[in-house]
């Protein structure tokens, strides 16, 4: 069968192993490549199909044969796929050498190619990608669903004033053969992994050790305190195998990005990306999630786009739970409060009854960058924790996620296989099991059926701050100070202020006493401040609308960048202010945040 989201006929044969190798070429903005995919045949006398999108393919060989390609119809997110028509015939079991050369395009939806005046050193382009989704088919003809798990190699020429890194292990480097101004790096991943989890960076990198088996990246402007910030890595991989067993990818990079990558981070094995704005705060959350996602997710992947939740709601759970580890069950509750506040919000900017809400969407028809958001951990994570409540508290659920991770690792995994070994552990609590309302937490768009109780105790004084600040009338606002804050850790400052966003807009009054009380404005936390500008502009602060788009296009992460724009957008008198801002900075843009924020802003790309 095809999946939803890949014309790849990943029923009839399968990706065992890929060898990648590629010519980055900067100013044409081009990566030009060869792919040779082991594919074994799962039909006899089959063709291959394979993902691809905005590609140019030059040959394609079978075993070293020339083989008949075939270019199918254009869909507008999906691509095109190719088929490949063996020269010979194969049966079931037996497996062949497919090679593909080829050149992506400069719009390449994975790839992101930075000008220097765009990076941090403001002497070196720079290039990086981002996969996941459904974006690997623009950089590598490939079966572009996380239904095919293979090992990869692969041989990168790059200018040898750069470096190139990978989502692999790394494995040497030497000069060019073809030419004496370049270097070709090399990288292997031994252990199978989908598609989307390939990965490549080039830019003008310098390295920390900040453990054991951990190196941080990044430009040599920002690696000192990239290295100080990350310094707890070690220990949260310790505790995450303490947890769910041992970590199988070997190495453990972090890899801090320019600007413009639009996630806060995204789980690439052995090489975390992150975005730089976690060198301001909010760094710890991220980096357990990702790697979190070295078992839930990467180890054993949801097997379409549709079961994402398996990914995220999985690592959301692990990830608290190294906080629980580390920190308390307390903090773990107070974290679990503000995912569903997230929570509530994805669902309020959707449409209570709209079906992207649901935990299993269909995604036929949809593109899975439009279907993004905190429903899939938030909701997900919600789930497990009313099941954890259910059947015996958190020891006894971790038990179920590590027998889980360890039944379906190296594999690929769908809600309904999840939902029967879940009732094949608790094989003594099925009548609890049977009571689950499936239906009503699967696929009913909206809040979940069960709220959790969750300990209030961390949130309480951010919720009696809260509520002093909306019921306060002009006479209050003088018996507010700095002192209301000194008690409050920055995980609770941010929740004070996810809580205010909830409520109706606070009078103009209201925030300008807020900021001569606490003086969010020179606040660098991104946590913080993107909260603290979106309060503001929501309580039609004009002076704030300036801030607030300066902290919208100076970084690019989608957390903060859309919900800057939305704010400012619906500001009335600055909306088009918002549209022009945007088409300002489009071009330094990554290709996923335009299409996202075009549709935010109702803004025609073709158009402009």
């Amino acid at each position: 069968m095809a999946y939803p989201c890949s014309f790849a006929s990943s029923s009839k044969c399968t990706t065992k192993h890929l060898n990648l190798s590629y010519h980055v070429d900067f100013e044409r903005r081009v990566l030009k490549g060869k792919v040779a995919l082991t594919v074994e045949v799962l039909e006899d006398r089959c063709s291959t199909t394979l993902d691809t999108r905005d590609l140019t393919i030059f040959s394609a060989t079978a075993n070293g044969q020339s083989a008949k390609f075939n270019m199918g119809p254009e869909h507008s997110f999906l691509g095109t796929p190719l088929e490949i028509t063996l020269p010979f015939e194969l049966s079931r079991g037996q497996q062949v050498i497919v090679e593909v050369a080829y050149e992506t395009a400069p719009k390449a939806t994975a790839l992101q190619w930075l000008t220097p005046d765009q990076t941090a050193g403001k002497k070196q382009p720079y290039l990086f990608s981002q996969c996941q989704a459904i974006h690997c088919r623009t950089m590598i003809p490939c079966q572009d669903t996380p239904s095919v798990k293979h090992s990869y190699y692969a041989q990168v020429s790059v200018p040898q004033e750069l470096v190139a890194v990978m989502s692999a292990i790394r494995d040497g480097q030497a000069p060019d053969p073809e030419d004496s101004s370049r270097l070709v790096y090399r990288f292997r991943q031994p252990v199978a992994m989908p598609s989307y989890l390939i990965a490549i960076v080039v830019g003008a990198l310098e390295s920390r050790e900040i453990g054991p088996r951990s190196l941080v990246w990044s430009e040599k402007e920002f690696v000192d305190k990239a290295a100080f910030e990350f310094s707890e890595t070690e220990n949260m991989l310790k505790t995450a195998e303490s947890l769910v067993g041992p970590y199988v990818w070997g190495q453990y990079d972090i890899l801090v990005l320019p600007p413009s990558f639009p996630y806060g981070g995204m789980e690439n094995p052995c090489l975390t990306f992150a975005t730089p704005t976690l060198l301001v705060g909010g760094h710890t959350r991220v980096i357990a999630h990702e790697i979190s996602h070295s078992w839930t997710g990467n180890l054993v992947t949801n097997k379409t786009w549709e079961h994402f939740w398996l990914n995220e709601g999985h690592t959301v759970y692990l990830e608290r739970m190294i906080g629980r580890s580390m920190e308390s069950e307390q903090f773990r509750q107070f974290k679990a409060m503000g995912g569903w506040k997230e929570l509530q919000e994805s669902v309020k900017t959707f449409g209570a009854d709209n079906p992207l809400t649901n935990l299993v969407p269909s995604l036929q028809d949809v593109n899975p960058d439009d279907a993004f958001s905190s429903v899939p951990y938030e909701k997900g994570f919600a789930l497990l924790y009313h099941l954890e409540e259910l059947l015996g508290g958190p020891v006894v659920f971790m038990g179920f996620v590590k027998s889980y991770i360890q039944m379906f690792a190296y594999g690929s995994a769908t809600t309904e296989e999840w939902k029967a070994y879940l009732f094949t552990y608790f094989q003594d609590k099925v009548d609890v099991l049977n009571k689950v309302d499936w239906n009503a937490w699967m696929h009913t768009p909206g809040m979940p059926p069960v709220k959790p109780q969750y300990d209030t105790t961390m949130a309480d004084s951010c919720i009696a701050l809260c509520s002093k600040w909306t019921k306060a009338g002009e006479a209050d606002l003088g018996g507010f100070t700095a002192a209301d804050l000194t008690t409050l850790s920055s995980h609770q400052v941010i929740e004070f202020l996810s809580l205010l966003l909830q409520e109706e807009p606070l009078p103009l009054t209201h925030v300008k006493r807020m900021q001569e009380a606490y003086d969010f404005n020179s606040c660098i936390n991104a946590e913080i401040r993107a909260r603290w500008l979106r309060l503001c502009v929501k309580s039609r602060w004009e002076e704030a609308v300036p801030k607030a788009l300066q902290m919208a296009t100076e970084q690019g992460r989608m957390k903060f960048t859309r919900p800057l724009f939305r704010e400012v957008y619906n500001f009335d008198k600055f909306r088009d202010e918002a549209v022009r801002m945007f088409k300002t900075h489009r071009a330094a843009m990554h290709p996923v945040m335009v299409d996202l924020l075009s549709k935010d802003l109702k803004v025609d790309l073709t158009s402009c």
